[in-house]
């Protein structure tokens, strides 16, 4: 027998949980992607960040090559979301720490060693330096992160921000938020459709989304459909609409499906994070595409209820369409 290529079977997760129940993972490893770096390198050591700027240069819209003296720290700082200091960590420390002034607002630090032994984010391990550090684990050095969620493999709500395609409006309450985090007691990112007034206290972390016209992709699929099923089936879903990738806030998906391999293969391929909504909240959303799975197994279309779930004004811009038998994705917005 055939069934709807949202029926699969079951998965599970220790994840933390988005709003009404939906689960965020993200293919970075923490809340902001720097996107323009400054390599600060001693002249010995310009082979060595000339190797760095040709591996991951692709990966930022700016990586520029900055010969160290005294002043260039004091003198670029402003410019850039974050430095790579080719040099010994107790010279960027001395160098950057009287710049410092505020964590959301001072650009991330990273230093590597001339061997490209081990890459140490010193400053804004969650706004850039951490991720940066990630990516020069592919040249590999060791990436030594401690911050504490990372420490304890947990997602704090910049990594949960980054996955919702927002950022957090009020930065002094992730001390408290993170602290939850980390003693498993911060519970759902509760969703509040506007307009509302709202009131907080200072230990509650509100996130905004970061656009105003993102669509989201909602996802089912049969178990260990490929990454490039995934990719090709997103590209395929957003052809005739007004949007393509770069308009999509993220990938939705049920909880049943949170693990698929190929899925979040091609979600970090794309750079594009991954939210999973738990039953209880797919049938609050339930699309109008009749589903095998609601026959079979009780769950709502994933695709459909996970792409108006996720998305701002809860619609369905375009109904599920199966592609290659293995993935089916609606568009909501």
């Amino acid at each position: 027998m055939s069934t709807d290529t949202d029926d699969t079977a079951d998965g599970s997760t220790d994840a933390d949980t988005d709003d009404s129940g939906g689960h965020c993972s993200t293919p970075d490893s923490d809340g902001e992607v720097a996107e323009e770096i400054a390599v600060i390198s001693f002249e010995r050591k310009w082979e060595t960040a000339e190797e760095i700027r040709d591996e991951i240069g692709d990966r930022y819209e700016t990586i520029d090559l900055i010969e160290y003296h005294g002043e260039v720290f004091a003198e670029h700082w402003g410019e850039y979301n974050c430095f790579v200091g080719l040099m010994a960590s107790g010279i960027a420390m001395r160098k950057t720490a009287p710049l410092l002034d505020d964590k959301w607002d001072d650009p991330a630090i990273v230093v590597v060693d001339e061997e490209l032994t081990w890459a140490i984010p010193i400053t804004g391990g969650h706004h850039g330096a951490n991720q940066v550090a990630d990516d020069l684990a592919t040249m590999g050095a060791v990436p030594a992160m401690t911050t504490a969620s990372e420490a304890a493999d947990k997602q704090g709500v910049e990594k949960q921000a980054k996955a919702l395609d927002a950022h957090v409006v009020n930065g002094d309450s992730t001390v408290a938020t993170n602290l939850a985090v980390l003693d498993d007691e911060l519970g759902p990112v509760e969703r509040l459709d506007g307009p509302k007034a709202v009131m907080v206290d200072d230990d509650v972390t509100v996130l905004k989304r970061n656009g105003e016209d993102g669509v989201v992709l909602g996802t089912g699929s049969v178990s260990g459909a490929k990454a490039e099923q995934f990719e090709t089936a997103w590209r395929s879903a957003l052809e005739g609409t007004d949007y393509d990738l770069a308009d999509v806030d993220f990938v939705a998906t049920g909880t049943r499906k949170e693990d698929e391999d190929g899925l979040l293969e091609a979600a970090a391929e794309l750079d594009l994070g991954v939210v999973s909504f738990e039953k209880e909240t797919l049938e609050e959303f339930e699309g109008p595409t009749p589903s095998r799975s609601k026959e079979l197994i009780g769950w709502p279309g994933i695709s459909e209820a996970s792409a108006i779930a996720g998305g701002r004004d809860h619609e369905l811009l375009r109904e599920k369409e199966r592609y290659d038998e293995a993935v089916t994705v609606a568009v909501g917005r």
